[in-house]
């Protein structure tokens, strides 16, 4: 069985559940084989990988000791101030010394753990038949929707492939588009023809508006679950400006570069985002589970990926039509947009988080993440909700967000739109 972190918190229930899938093998010490030193060019060997999962257990048993020992955090959405009162009044970030109210004293030990680490992992969020449903629509659209007769779009997300996107992703706000591995087109931009039968097999995404579809998508994004789970974190007028299906594919799904999602999702006058990362497939350290850096929330939001001004509104064509606005220069965060170069992932705070299908995290959206390339023979296929506060609690959308529905067109809301 698929080891996962040593707790889980439950999907009906608040409360903090020691987990019983460990196969954790006490009498085994961890040898000196730089286990921690997992990189996007290699990797591990089993035993390494044996002891990663040893030295990350141990890691987070830390996190829940330091969680139930500390003081209650202020909530990372509600920024400290009184639950009553008016959001908009609501400061920019946490790290500024807010002190708890009674609201963020009264919260759930999956709550509090939320807030002080940026991310919580719920176990069984969805059954088996609610995945199937969900990989069976995304079957069903590519299969039936994505045209190949053309050039294709691919997707990467290094600096280079982020900058050259063009208007097939920028009309993707609120349709659902497909990008392709990079590998599985050919010298001139073509689908290979070993994807001729297969076409699902070739998808690096596909976004980013699948919740606006009628079917297993929008029926999971606005289901009770959601909601109950969104509002216990604390987001009161929780909308939903994106969502879109990942395909992690066996030997070719590449690696996924540090980032906050707030840097494509960007409110005012806080930063609101929450990723909600479901998981379809086992999540492995093998075939590329994502990995967080804890705490890292409570710093400020690096950059924010924009529409170019000098294409859109000063009319210079060669101009990229997107591009990064810097917001804050963080001199200990030097692999922003990449990965760490002169220290390993768990060197530079990073710890890896395997799921099993049906399994949920959710996290902050400035909370440092990044995951691995699928070196396995598996899949790991992950659906990802992106929320934010809507404009009830005085939250309001970056025009200068490369996402924009056409015609200022509302977001659809977990609370509203039932």
């Amino acid at each position: 069985r698929l080891p996962v972190p040593c707790f889980s918190f439950a999907a009906s229930t608040t409360a903090l559940q020691p987990s019983t899938d460990h196969q954790h093998n006490t009498n085994k010490t961890p040898t000196r084989c730089n286990c921690t030193k997992m990189t996007e060019e290699a990797q591990l060997t089993s035993d390494q990988i044996d002891d990663l999962r040893i030295k990350t257990e141990d890691a987070f048993k830390e996190l829940k000791e330091k969680s139930e020992a500390a003081t209650p955090s202020t909530s990372w959405i509600r920024s400290g101030d009184d639950a009553a009162s008016d959001a908009a009044t609501t400061r920019e970030s946490t790290q500024n010394g807010a002190t708890a109210t009674a609201w963020d004293k009264d919260r759930s030990p999956r709550c509090q753990f939320f807030d002080h680490f940026g991310f919580t992992h719920v176990g069984n969020f969805c059954d088996e038949d609610e995945v199937r449903r969900l990989k069976e629509q995304m079957a069903e659209l590519a299969n039936n929707d994505w045209q190949c007769n053309d050039k294709v779009a691919s997707f990467g997300t290094d600096a280079k492939a982020n900058k050259a996107r063009g208007d097939y992703f920028l009309d993707s706000s609120n349709q659902i588009h497909y990008f392709a591995e990079p590998t599985a087109l050919d010298e001139d931009g073509n689908l290979k023809s070993d994807f001729a039968n297969d076409k699902l097999a070739a998808l690096n995404k596909s976004g980013h508006a699948m919740h606006i579809r009628d079917g297993a998508f929008r029926d999971y994004t606005l289901s009770q679950k959601v909601r109950d789970l969104v509002t216990d974190l604390g987001w009161e007028d929780p909308v939903v400006p994106q969502s879109m299906y990942i395909f992690k594919q066996p030997r070719i799904g590449g690696t996924v570069h540090s980032h906050q999602d707030s840097t494509f999702l960007h409110t005012t006058p806080k930063q609101s985002c929450l990723g909600l990362w479901l998981a379809l497939d086992d999540a492995t350290l093998e075939n590329g589970c994502l990995w967080v850096r804890p705490g890292s929330h409570k710093e400020p939001l690096r950059r924010q990926f924009i529409r170019n001004p000098e294409y859109f509104e000063e009319g210079k064509m060669d101009a990229s039509k997107l591009t990064f606005l810097q917001h804050h220069e963080n001199d200990s965060v030097t692999w922003e947009g990449g990965l760490p170069k002169d220290q390993s992932l768990w060197e530079a705070g990073f710890i890896p988080v395997e799921c099993k299908a049906g399994d949920l995290l959710a996290f902050c959206g400035t909370l440092d993440h990044l995951s691995l390339p699928n070196f396995s023979d598996r899949q790991r296929h992950t659906f990802q909700l992106h929320l934010i506060e809507g404009p009830r609690a005085g939250v309001t959308w970056s025009p200068q967000n490369w996402l924009q529905y056409p015609l200022q067109q509302p977001f659809i809301s977990l609370l509203r739109d039932t």
